[in-house]
Formats: structure tokens, sequence, C-alpha cells
């Protein structure tokens, strides 16, 4: 379909006369970690999509802490987003479960990270199916590092750009580090994107969602440092078809 912007299909945190919750619905979650290529593949796929984890932790978790978006960085939102999954095991799958919509399939959610989060929903949803982006931490700081979002931001303290090495052998695969090493970024850059890939590796291990869908009919797992988004997108209608739906 091409890399046409999915159409955004609306939420509701309140039910109405032509919504159900989506919980009773058939649709598609993605899982995976900053980096994986998530946005990518569903424009590949080019499905309707519900807004974002990034705008549920915006309208539904952000203010149940009394926190607002402004002015937050990537590690700072982990942290709430952790104060949050402290009283919500479920965490944002929790509020995804709160939203209601009109039906329509196919339809889309990017995402769910972490073992919790997608445990939760393959209990809460039972009609749900999940697709799983991986790829190791090098290659996700890698696309961090090209993609320019401004959303990708990290306070440093003072020293710490300094530290790239450092961080590098608690997160980074063995012999990867070298290769960020005199590429043109500078230190600053270098370890700001990846205390975001550490921060978030320490709040959702990368195994997690594979431990949580063991057995699970419903989900399939892609590495994207083997299909590109157009690829990924193939298989995925292909699977669905294959599953029955």
């Amino acid at each position: 379909m091409g890399h046409n912007v999915p159409v955004s299909h609306r939420w509701f945190f309140r039910s109405t006369k032509k919504t159900r919750p989506l919980s009773e619905l058939s649709f598609l979650i993605v899982v995976g970690l900053t980096g994986v290529g998530k946005t990518s593949f569903t424009r590949a796929l080019g499905w309707p999509t519900l807004p974002n984890r990034r705008e549920l932790v915006d309208r539904y978790v952000l203010p149940r802490l009394g926190a607002r978006p402004e002015g937050l960085d990537r590690t700072e939102r982990f942290r709430l987003t952790a104060r949050w999954r402290a009283e919500h095991p479920g965490s944002l799958a929790e509020a995804l479960a709160a939203a209601h919509v009109e039906p329509a399939w196919p339809l889309v959610f990017d995402g769910l990270r972490g073992e919790a989060e997608v445990r939760y929903a393959r209990e809460r949803f039972d009609r749900a199916y999940f697709v799983v982006l991986e790829a190791p931490a090098w290659v996700r700081l890698e696309r961090l590092l090209g993609r320019g979002d401004a959303f990708d931001r990290a306070r440093l303290e003072p020293g710490e750009a300094e530290g790239f090495l450092e961080i590098a052998e608690r997160v980074l695969e063995p012999g990867t580090a070298h290769r960020f090493l005199g590429a043109g970024h500078s230190p600053h850059r270098l370890v700001e994107k990846l205390k975001i890939v550490a921060e978030e590796q320490n709040h959702y291990p990368p195994e997690g969602p594979r431990r949580a869908l063991e057995g699970c009919r419903r989900a399939l797992f892609l590495d994207t440092t083997r299909l590109d988004p157009e690829a990924a997108a193939r298989r995925t209608r292909a699977w669905l078809q294959e599953v029955g739906r």
C-alpha cells in the first residue's frame, strides 16, 4: 500500500452509542522498543491507526500522575510511566483497555513494550493480534541518531557527554560501539540517544514480549534488520490470512 500516512481512527475514554470497548474488538497491536521501526512499519501497512503510545501517555497517564507533557524529556517520561506501572501492573495496556472506539477492521495500535504490558494485553484483548518488531540495541541507536525526531531528547549531567563507551558497554552488543565513534556525531548527541536506549531497556527488557507471548498463535515476531517495512507489512498481511483474520 506504499508509504501513505495511515488514517487516524479516533478513540474515546467514555462510551457512546456508536462505540464499543476496545477490549471487545479485533485489532492489531504493534510491539517494540524505540528504533525498531514501528512508524515505518505502520505506514507501509497503510491501515487506520489509533492514537499512538505517546498520545495515550499524554492524554490518559500523565494527567492521572499530575504531570504535563510539556518540557519532559524521554528519560523523565520513562520514570513517570514507571510510577504508573507501580500502581497499574498492566501499565499502558491498562490505559488502552479504557478506550472505546467505533468498530472497524483493520485497525492498528502503535504500540506496547515490555513483558507486563504485553502479558496484560494478551489476557485482556483476547481478539487482538500482536506483531512484535525486534532489532538489536546498536541498530536502534543507529536509527535514533538518524531520524531527527525532536521528541528524542534526554538531559545529560555535567561530564556525562564523555561517557559513551562506559554506557555502551552496558547497553550495546559486544563489538558494536566502535561503529559510532568517528562517524561525525557529537559526543553530546551520541550519549543523549544512547541514554534513551539504555533507560528504555532498563524499564522494558527487550526479551519481555517473547516471554509474554510464548505459545500465542495471535503473535508474529519480525526481525527488522532482515525485513524492510514493506516486506514486514507483506508478511503481516499474509500471516493474518493464515490465522483466519
